[in-house]
């Protein structure tokens, strides 16, 4: 019995390929595993500008790992996280809208409705800007779904 088992994994393993193996991207945008680009996400909200986090102060938090400039901004997100990181996980809330991935860009960002939103680029910008309950609700429908694809 045992060896019709090791036989099985064998042959399950041999039929995976890069393409088939490949995981699903994460819930949180995190290149080099640090959220928001190290940006302090509490600061968008506390002081209405981006700002870099240290490395002193960060938390693991969704598999990633988020910076503050204060340890006062640390404890706030700590004490409520969901209030502070990006919706979408800080992937493009643009990008999603149309039904795609990318990263956003902790530089180009937008709190509306109290909630951040990181863009990718000028462009992506400007066009949430100026339909942004429309581009909203289309990236909500898209929103976890599209990790899956």
């Amino acid at each position: 019995m045992a060896v019709l088992a090791i036989g099985s994994v064998v042959a399950l393993t041999a039929t995976l390929t890069p393409e088939t193996a490949r995981a699903d991207p994460a819930l949180v945008s995190a290149p080099k595993g640090v959220a928001a680009g190290g940006h302090d996400v509490v600061a968008f909200f506390q002081d209405g500008t981006a700002v870099l986090g240290q490395q002193t102060h960060a938390i693991l938090w969704h598999g990633a790992v988020w910076r503050f400039a204060s340890s006062q901004n640390q404890e706030r997100f700590e004490l409520n996280p969901r209030a502070y990181a990006p919706r979408f996980g800080g992937y493009c809330a643009y990008a999603l809208s149309k039904g795609y991935l990318a990263p956003g860009n902790p530089t180009l960002w937008v709190i509306a409705d109290g909630r951040l939103y990181l863009l990718n680029n000028p462009s992506a910008l400007a066009a949430w800007q100026a339909e942004r309950q429309a581009l909203i609700a289309a990236a909500e429908g898209r929103w976890p779904k599209i990790l899956r694809k």
